[in-house]
């Protein structure tokens, strides 16, 4: 395993060969050596690329990756690496969650109006309509489970 082709070192990675191409582009996957004009990959390229995948299976964007591979100072162990980008990636998360719970909550309660048409609606939210709290009025609509 010391001197594959893409299409070797890919589907050992379980990635395409395009995918490769990309990681090489960003500067995650150093360029590799050439012979008979393609390119030559060694078995170190394919652990860059099992890291490369495990970063971004964390969620960590192309950019964050690339920080992590090359943006620290060679003597920042790897461990310290991962643990600074992972807290402000869980931060980020958290929030999200917060953004994706309260979606949840209008999506399943809100908007439980009592207006006949859509068009009393539309005039109401410029008046004083307001759609009623999930605990009011809900044995008239009742949530289909």
């Amino acid at each position: 395993m010391s001197d594959m082709t893409i299409g070797a070192i890919a589907r050992v990675a379980g990635l395409a060969p395009s995918a490769i191409r990309y990681y090489e582009a960003q500067g995650l996957l150093p360029k590799p050596g050439r012979s008979g004009g393609q390119r030559r990959y060694r078995a170190q390229d394919l652990g860059r690329l099992r890291i490369i995948q495990l970063a971004r299976s964390a969620g960590f964007t192309v950019a964050e990756t690339h920080t992590f591979l090359t943006g620290f100072p060679t003597t920042v162990p790897p461990a310290a690496r991962w643990s600074a980008l992972a807290e402000r990636k869980l931060a980020e998360l958290n929030e999200q969650i917060e953004r994706c719970a309260r979606m949840k909550g209008l999506l399943e309660s809100s908007f439980r109006c009592e207006c006949p048409a859509l068009t009393d609606c539309e005039r109401g939210f410029l008046a004083d309509c307001k759609p009623v709290d999930v605990h009011v009025g809900a044995d008239r609509y009742p949530r289909k489970e």
